[in-house]
């Protein structure tokens, strides 16, 4: 099955979408390959994969681990949709303070990664479950995060007042966050 890989505005972050092959009966896709992914740019290995479920309203983010411990994500929604966003927190990258947004849905099969030194976060357009794989284990004491309505960032987020765990309530700006990644161009 083929992938198809798109570079977005900040050029680090790639839309990657994927066939599937279907009938009467349903679908068949491959939604990981590693010998595809690192011909589409994406070489980094998985250590974990997560699981998310929220209804619909929920915004999680904005999140980011630190180094030595930093995750590049690889996220898919497998039912529902959402509105992905991806910020680049990397000091000295042409792209620092800018972020992307795509629409991942179990319909348009598309993933989103989302490398080390960015900040994660998406809006629940209708309930979802989403999968993400990541290159390191989560380290809790290493767990950040940024406000998801930072002025400075300015994410034009859908819908209205999401909803948000009060941890994500209480993420600094990203003037007062604590961040320790540095741009290398690729």
């Amino acid at each position: 099955m083929e992938f198809k890989f798109n570079r977005l505005a900040i050029p680090d972050v790639i839309e990657i979408e994927h066939g599937a092959i279907g009938d009467a009966r349903g679908f068949f896709a491959e939604t990981y390959r590693e010998n595809a992914l690192a011909e589409g740019g994406i070489k980094d290995r998985f250590l974990q994969e997560s699981h998310s479920r929220s209804a619909a309203g929920i915004l999680r983010g904005l999140h980011y681990q630190l180094d030595p411990r930093a995750q590049g994500k690889l996220v898919r929604c497998s039912r529902g949709r959402i509105w992905d966003v991806a910020v680049d927190i990397r000091a000295g990258s042409p792209y620092y303070k800018r972020w992307v947004a795509v629409e991942l849905s179990d319909e348009n099969r598309k993933m989103l990664w989302v490398p080390p030194g960015f900040a994660h976060g998406f809006f629940a357009l209708t309930d979802c479950d989403m999968i993400y794989k990541q290159t390191d284990y989560w380290a809790p004491e290493l767990d950040r995060g940024i406000r998801w309505d930072d002025p400075e960032l300015a994410i034009a987020w859908p819908g209205g007042q999401p909803s948000l765990s009060p941890r994500d309530q209480k993420h600094p700006f990203l003037k007062d966050a604590e961040i320790n990644f540095r741009y290398a161009a690729i």
